[in-house]
């Protein structure tokens, strides 16, 4: 294994962007100014003010023309991602799938931003008028990614945000801003309006620039301390948030163990554990702790990690050094705590090792909060109402995980989860493009899904004739 040398992400007036594996010079964008985003935005309000009555078809239409230039250029996009932020081959070109998929189906979507009409003289006395609800566009969005999915969670913001007649202005990660570079000459290329969308680079003073310039909406994706910090900044600005989870999958007696296994592992080990909704709590049912246990390490010896562009390898790196740093400091105070370690705990630069840890308790750091890496930690249970009691417990509400094909279980877990998601016989982390995904409590403000974001960034207004 290669230890990376990466760089800080940011020097005086540029980002330099380096292989998170070998420490290879990827690529380097300038950082924008103040007056250089405030321009940026000053540009995206004359080119929404142009746009905000084109027609569903114009607006499908160049949805569907950039899903087009993707796929012509998807190897080459997959690879930009695998080198700027370490997910493997394979699981870039997924990305890079999905994220054609968000944008042909918002490109649906804009065919049917439906209104509705209501009678205003519903109760004695009144008015002989007609409602008429339309759905109009908000303006501008501010859109502010992160670094796991550079490319389809930009798609996310900027799909819905045009089918319901919007310009973005968006600022991608530090660590990971190649992507979106790509996608807005893609855009261009495809026969967008030049200003319609634009992209601005740097981190959080670039971040507090835009949300302080005259936007209408923020959409932002990343951890809860950072988004609230914009929130505060952006005033009266409406505000559309997934600040990440800490999302428990359970394991009922009656549950298929063999694919929970492998739902556990394809769950807590893509892009190295870096997933807002990856299975950061791993509850077992005593009654199968033991046999479930001796599966998911016989599977997880077999889990290839390293080298992300080599096309066997399953795993790759987390972000940077620190990050590394970060999660082994983590594991080590959890085991301190007298959890057990199972296997891995150790990495070698930005390569952590698949790690499992059993007896990890409620407030040990590696679960206590998010935790970006590759790490599972069990919990074991009798009571299902007291697992899910321990999980309410917890800050954060994005989604969760649980397997039995126990009717009544099926129906307590998703009665009684605070969440935004509960996802049956699959893992928290699993999601669908046109499928409303979000939070409650720290995990975040509103929904993301195509068809609920385009609803979300539109205005409501009301005719009476």
């Amino acid at each position: 294994m290669t230890q990376a040398r990466r760089l800080a992400p940011e020097t005086a007036n540029a980002i330099l962007v380096r292989n998170p594996f070998s420490g290879a010079e990827v690529g380097e964008v300038a950082i924008s100014t103040a007056s250089e985003i405030a321009a940026a935005v000053a540009r995206a309000k004359v080119a929404q003010h142009g746009f905000r009555h084109s027609t569903p078809a114009v607006r499908r239409a160049l949805l569907n023309n950039l899903a087009a230039e993707i796929a012509a250029d998807a190897e080459t996009m997959a690879r930009l991602i695998s080198d700027e932020m370490g997910k493997t081959i394979r699981e870039a070109r997924n990305e890079v799938r999905r994220a054609q998929n968000t944008l042909k189906l918002s490109g649906d979507a804009a065919t049917f931003l439906d209104g509705e009409a209501l009678h205003c003289g519903i109760v004695e006395g009144g008015a002989d008028r007609m409602a008429t609800i339309t759905y109009e566009p908000v303006g501008v969005i501010g859109a502010v990614t992160p670094f796991n999915y550079p490319l389809n969670l930009l798609c996310h913001k900027l799909g819905p945000a045009i089918a319901a007649g919007n310009a973005v202005v968006a600022k991608p990660s530090p660590k990971a801003p190649l992507a979106a570079q790509r996608l807005r000459e893609l855009a261009l290329k495809a026969g967008w309006p030049a200003d319609l969308f634009q992209i601005v680079q740097g981190g959080a003073d670039a971040a507090l620039s835009l949300v302080q310039s005259p936007i209408n909406l923020l959409s932002f994706t990343g951890g809860p301390d950072a988004g609230l910090a914009l929130k505060r900044a952006s005033g009266l600005v409406r505000c559309l948030m997934e600040l990440g989870g800490n999302d428990p999958l359970f394991v009922l007696p009656d549950a298929d163990l063999d694919k929970a296994v492998a739902t556990t592992i394809g769950h807590r080990f893509e892009i190295a554990g870096q997933s807002c909704a990856a299975v950061k709590k791993l509850y077992l049912h005593r009654d199968i702790e033991k046999t479930f246990t001796e599966k998911l390490l016989a599977a997880v010896d077999a889990v290839e990690f390293g080298n992300p562009a080599l096309e066997e390898t399953d795993m790759g790196t987390v972000i940077d050094l620190a990050a590394a740093q970060a999660v082994a400091a983590r594991v080590e105070a959890t085991i301190a705590r007298g959890a057990k370690l199972l296997t891995g705990g150790n990495h070698d630069g930005t390569v952590f090792a698949p790690t499992v840890i059993s007896g990890v308790d409620p407030s040990s750091p590696v679960i206590a909060d998010e935790t970006f890496g590759p790490i599972i930690a069990i919990r074991s249970f009798e009571d299902p109402s007291e697992a899910i009691a321990e999980v309410n417990a917890g800050s954060y509400g994005l989604q969760a995980g649980v397997f039995t094909n126990d009717h009544a279980l099926i129906k307590m877990f998703s009665r009684d989860l605070v969440v935004g998601g509960v996802m049956i016989n699959e893992g928290p982390d699993f999601r669908v493009e046109h499928v409303p995904f979000g939070g409650v409590k720290r995990s975040g403000l509103g929904r993301e899904g195509v068809r609920i974001a385009l609803r979300e960034m539109s205005e409501t207004k009301v005719v009476i004739d």
